[in-house]
């Protein structure tokens, strides 16, 4: 089963129907027990980083148990930047600090917000990307990741300026861009994502 956590601060309806699509039995919950024996988690994510981690503190334990036993979590979008240590869209407010280094808002000079397709440059052959090198995936945000640590990014894309795309460590994973938008190459990403050993 692929728990998605409800935390009133994501497109849950349409990562859930992309789930589906691929045969996946998946359930949008806040239970914590439900979370709590999960193999599988997803954390989408819309909006602003400081709301988020204000929704996200009731189930902080859960995701950090989660990724400490090695079970398979996928952050998306906001779910992404939340994993970091901290963002520019909130400066007094702490992230999750699962991968080290900081959320920034896209340079003046770029078109903010970064919408639209923009190509893969796959990097640590992450599981879950197999595959997705120089395919084209759907985007759509203001702010952008930068890890602490090189050896973490998994894919990035070019706009202007090299924009990280994907994180990925041991079975801790994050997209900035949106599978569930980006047609049969997003429909891919979850299937490996499903697809990873328990």
């Amino acid at each position: 089963m692929i728990t998605v956590i409800d935390y009133k601060s994501g497109n849950l309806r349409s990562i859930s129907n992309s789930f589906k699509k691929i045969g996946v039995d998946v359930e949008i919950t806040s239970n914590r027990e439900k979370i709590a024996s999960s193999d599988y988690l997803v954390l989408p994510g819309v909006g602003a980083f400081g709301k988020a981690m204000e929704n996200i503190e009731p189930y902080k334990d859960l995701i950090y148990e989660h990724v400490a036993d090695d079970k398979p979590f996928l952050g998306i979008c906001l779910g992404q930047q939340v994993l970091m240590t901290s963002s520019d869209e909130a400066k007094n407010v702490k992230g999750l600090d699962l991968f080290k280094g900081h959320t920034e808002k896209i340079p003046d000079g770029l078109k903010i917000p970064h919408m639209g397709w923009n190509q893969l440059n796959t990097k640590n052959n992450s599981e879950i990307l197999k595959d997705s090198n120089n395919k084209y995936f759907y985007f759509v945000h203001s702010y952008h990741v930068v890890p602490d640590e090189e050896e973490i990014i998994a894919a990035y894309c070019d706009y202007g300026i090299k924009i990280v795309s994907a994180l990925s460590q041991n079975n801790l994973f994050s997209t900035q861009f949106h599978p569930e938008k980006s047609g049969s190459q997003g429909l891919k990403i979850l299937k490996n994502f499903v697809n990873l050993k328990l």
